[in-house]
């Protein structure tokens, strides 16, 4: 026979108006399923070089919405930042958007190399590890934020400076333009998180409410935003082709 304690009230376990947080997390987690439903649907017009670019662009919208499916239950049941969820999304996200800058080039025709993969995905790696490693207290917060701003910097050196940075003004105007719209998501819209990482939780100058509303919106921009920049690419590049069919 159970022996839980029945709730109070059962509305309380639910989606309250006045939780703008929760909302949050419902409007961005159905954006996201919205959104791969496009971009899988978009997936179908594009030439065929272009339709991995946005199979893997519909997999990181669709990965993030699973889990802000559980990032809004749980803010809902606790309302506590959910971290765990949090990494575990960005663990498999961002190295996903990282696959995007060498799949884009690569259907411009350049040859990429193995070690522009590999130095983009030790970056995210650093990056993400150093973060969770300070948020749960297993190093000092001070080292993990140090570290995790490492692995950013290493990052914006390669997507800038590096080999990809250098093949980007190598190719289309489409395809230079939406290079730099996702390394400017990379540069700007990531700088968020550590933001939040450095005020909310070193300084906790920032409460709860106020960080996740942002991580949210930026999440937004910084996934969905990103892989419409790969699918402007792909359907300025294909345009051609259909123009030259129908004449």
């Amino acid at each position: 026979m159970s022996t839980s304690k029945p709730v109070d009230n059962p509305a309380d376990a639910f989606l309250q108006p006045t939780d703008y947080v929760a909302i949050s997390f419902w409007i961005i987690s159905i954006a996201m399923l919205a959104a791969t439903v496009f971009f899988y649907a978009e997936a179908g017009t594009v030439k065929s070089h272009w339709k991995t670019s946005l199979h893997v662009g519909g997999l990181v919208t669709l990965v993030a919405g699973v889990h802000y499916m559980y990032m809004r239950e749980y803010w809902v049941q606790v309302h506590s930042s959910p971290i765990v969820y949090r990494y575990v999304d960005w663990s498999i996200t961002v190295p996903l958007q990282m696959i995007e800058f060498n799949l884009i080039l690569k259907a411009a025709g350049k040859d990429t190399s193995a070690a522009m993969f590999w130095k983009l995905l030790i970056g995210t790696v650093m990056m993400l590890c150093f973060g969770y490693l300070g948020e749960i207290q297993f190093i000092k917060p001070m080292y993990g934020f140090i570290g995790g701003m490492c692995g950013w910097i290493f990052i914006l050196a390669e997507i800038f400076f590096g080999e990809a940075g250098g093949m980007a003004g190598q190719c289309s105007e489409a395809v230079t333009t939406s290079f730099k719209n996702m390394r400017l998501i990379v540069t700007l819209g990531w700088s968020i998180y550590p933001a939040g990482y450095y005020f909310g939780y070193l300084l906790g100058a920032v409460s709860d409410d106020a960080l996740n509303v942002t991580y949210n919106i930026a999440d937004f921009v910084n996934k969905i935003g990103f892989v419409l920049s790969c699918w402007s690419c792909a359907k300025a590049d294909s345009a051609g082709k259909v123009g030259a069919l129908l004449g």
